[in-house]
Parts: C-alpha cells; structure tokens; sequence
C-alpha cells in the first residue's frame, strides 16, 4: 500500500519536471517521549526522469502518473482488508512550524525510523549553527570592522588585508587553516555525541539561550531550529552572490559573464524572481534551445489552464446532459470528475481524443521560425492591436500557464490520494505522516 502510494508520486513527480523543464524555457534514541514511531515494511521505489523529453513522452508520462496515482488509489482500498498498518508521524517534534506543518517532500521519514530522524535532526542542528555563525561572519566585518593588529605577524599579514567572504579563502595562511581544523576536530571530539547522548541532541552544556520554564525552552529551541535553517539558506545564498559578483550583496550587474542576459527581456520574465533558471537550462546561451523551451511551455501551459478549468468546471456548473456514448448507454452525467473518469471514457473517446491532439500538432507546421512555433495558430480571440496591450496579455497567458502547470499536478496528487483534487487530507489513510495506528 505504501509502495503504491510512493509510486504514485513518482510518477507526479516525473511529470512535474517535465513541466518544470518548460518553465525556463524560451542510534536508538533516549526521546521515547516525542517520538511515536512503530514499524514499517514499505520498501522504496524510485523513479528516474529525463530533463527534456519530447511532446509524445511528456504526454506518455503524464499518462502515466495518472493511471498510477489512479491505480494507487485502488491497491490501497485492495489491501486495506488484510493489513495492520503502523502509521509514523513527527509531526509534533521541534521544528514542525507553520505554514507548512511536518514537510518532509522528499519522503526521508517515510520509513517511520526514530534512529534515523535523530539522527538527521542531530545533522540538521549542527548544519544550522555553523550556517548561522558563518552568515554572521560574512556580515559582522562590513558592519563593525575587522580587528586591530595582525592575523600572522611573521607573515605580515594584518587582519584588516583579509578581504571579506570567498576572496579570504585564498589569504589565511596555512597556520591559520590548521588551526580552524584543530578546533572542528575538537568540536566533534570532546564531547560523546553517540545515539542518545545529550550532545546528540544538541546540548553540549552551553546554557546562556537556554530557560528553566520547558515552554519558553521549547519555544527558543524551536527559534533555533528556524533560524538554522534560513542561515542554511542564506549562507549558500551569499557564497552564490559573492562567487559571480565579488560580494555576498553584489549587484549583479558585476555578472557581466552572465549567460541569462541574452534572455532577461523575454517575455515571461517577471517580478519578484526576474529570469528565473535555477536549473541552469540557458546556461549554453543557445537561443535555438530557449525558442524550442518556450514553444514547449506555451504548448504545457495551454494544455494545462485547459485541464485545471476542466477539472473545475464540472463542479460549479454540472455536466452536459444526455449521452457521452449512446451505443454504450453511458450519460455525461455517468462519468465522475477527475482522475476517476480515466476508467470510465470509452474506447472510441480516446481515440477522439487522441486524433485531435494529432490534428493539433500536424494542422500547422510548428518548425522553428514559424508563428506556430511562437505560439500564434490564428486564434485572434485574446490578442490585442496595441503592441504593448498585446505583449501584457502574451504575458498573463505565460505566467497563468506556469500556475496552471503547477495546479493541474497538485489535483492529480490530491485526487490520487484523497479521491477528488480538493478531497479532504483525512481521506488519505495511507499517510505515514499521520501519528496515529489503525486496523484496516
């Protein structure tokens, strides 16, 4: 049951970084206390996926993520009879904030191991306090000045001639770097920070930010946790900045060997993010590969706003009347929303189905350079005479595309999972995230 679920987001997961390709485009613990985690047999599945694929792969695989999510939805109602699932959750555990409660995406405490959630939380807080201190050494020195006197006299070297961020890597002598691994070594060294131990947990006896009330204890060690984990955020942040600009706050304007300006003023480039390519896609400054992304994210994107209005639609004005398929004596009405409706759809629609989605990509050539592959197929409805109206709708058709990408790939799951794409989370029994044990 486990494993049916997993393998259904996977196959969500497929689909999503197909879309997400487009966007760029053109020990055991001593806390028995908190943890209430019992058993689990679900073994791993995994999933692998190309970046880029072409449209008929990304249609077969978005297929696919809904027949398995479909597919999960039904092996877990078939097993539920036979099986007495334990069900793990941390979700009352230090660090389980809003808005996002217990998040856990990647699924590292599906298996419900309190071992390994110790030990990932003891990771987690050591990772938090060095990011914490290093981004306020990054800004401590451009606030209040470096100290007086010489970091390594022999070497005349004074601590005003370090420059600040990555550029100081290269000035600490080799004395000073022994030095800084002499203390990391004591650090880890001094203390037992084995399974259970207090320095585990991470109380090495430092009680300066500590309380004797438990509340406003939990409260600052939740803090900490929280301020951890932006300082994990903004150290790789400014080792980013001070790397292509020169400075952990450097205009990026300094970047002049940017690849991404060749395609800063495209359309779909829009406040807050700008040009947007975490994935480094328009990294070859190709405009023949950013032409071919935009033709495909234009394409998802329609697609997409189309399904996501076709999902609700249904729900707030009812269904057509009469019959989907007389022969078969199957009404419109007959024919659940979402996923569900996959089982439902004759033969002879799929193939109506598919010969249009045929018809669309055959009727125009689509090659590169023509208005088609820019997106301009003769439907003249929404665009405009004014050329700066015209490109504020091209836009909004951009932007609303890229919502619907997301929102079409949110219903498959939660209709996956919950048996409609607004359903109820407490549907969803198979959860490992829900902290209780039930007989199903």
């Amino acid at each position: 049951m486990a494993s049916a679920s997993r393998a259904a987001v996977a196959s969500a997961a497929g689909v999503a970084l197909l879309g997400g390709a487009a966007f760029v485009s053109t020990a055991p613990s001593a806390r028995t206390g908190n943890l209430r985690a019992t058993v689990s047999a679900a073994t791993p599945t995994s999933s692998a996926s190309g970046l880029e694929a072409n449209n008929v792969a990304c249609m077969a695989v978005a297929s696919a993520a809904v027949a398995t999510c479909f597919a999960s939805r039904k092996a877990t109602a078939a097993n539920a009879k036979h099986q007495l699932v334990a069900l793990t959750a941390f979700e009352n555990e230090l660090g389980v904030q809003a808005p996002v409660g217990f998040w856990d995406p990647a699924g590292f405490t599906a298996d419900g191991s309190t071992e390994n959630f110790a030990r990932r939380r003891q990771t987690e807080l050591k990772h938090g306090r060095i990011s914490m201190l290093a981004t306020m050494g990054y800004i401590t020195p451009e606030i209040t000045g470096k100290f007086p006197g010489y970091l390594s006299p022999s070497a005349g070297l004074k601590f005003a001639d370090v420059p600040n961020g990555l550029a100081a890597i290269s000035k600490v002598p080799a004395a000073g770097w022994g030095q800084i691994l002499a203390y990391m070594a004591f650090c880890e060294v001094s203390q037992d920070q084995s399974a259970g131990t207090p320095a585990a947990a991470g109380d090495f006896g430092f009680k300066v930010l500590t309380a004797s009330d438990p509340e406003a204890k939990k409260t600052k060690l939740a803090a900490e946790l929280a301020n951890g984990r932006l300082a994990m955020m903004a150290i790789i942040g400014m080792f980013f900045q001070d790397g292509l600009t020169g400075s952990a706050w450097g205009d990026w304007a300094n970047y002049t060997a940017s690849p991404l300006r060749a395609f800063e003023n495209e359309l779909g480039v829009q406040a807050p993010v700008g040009f947007w390519d975490p994935a480094g896609f328009t990294a070859d400054g190709s405009t023949e590969n950013f032409a071919r992304r935009r033709q495909t994210e234009l394409k998802h994107g329609r697609i997409s706003m189309l399904a996501t209005m076709g999902y609700i639609t249904p729900e707030i004005t009812g269904k057509l009347p009469g019959y989907l398929s007389p022969s078969a004596g199957l009404k419109f009405a007959d024919v659940p929303n979402g996923l569900a409706a996959i089982s439902k759809v004759p033969a002879a629609g799929w193939g109506q189905i598919l010969a249009y989605m045929a018809f669309c990509e055959v009727s125009q050539d689509q090659s590169a350079g023509t208005p088609a592959a820019a997106g301009d197929f003769g439907f003249k409805v929404l665009t405009a005479s004014d050329p700066e109206a015209k490109k504020t709708k091209l836009a909004a058709e951009l932007a609303n595309g890229r919502l619907a990408m997301m929102a079409i790939i949110g219903m498959f799951f939660q209709d996956g999972l919950t048996g409609s794409a607004w359903g109820d989370w407490a549907n969803y029994t198979a959860s490992p995230l829900r902290g209780t044990q039930a007989e199903m």
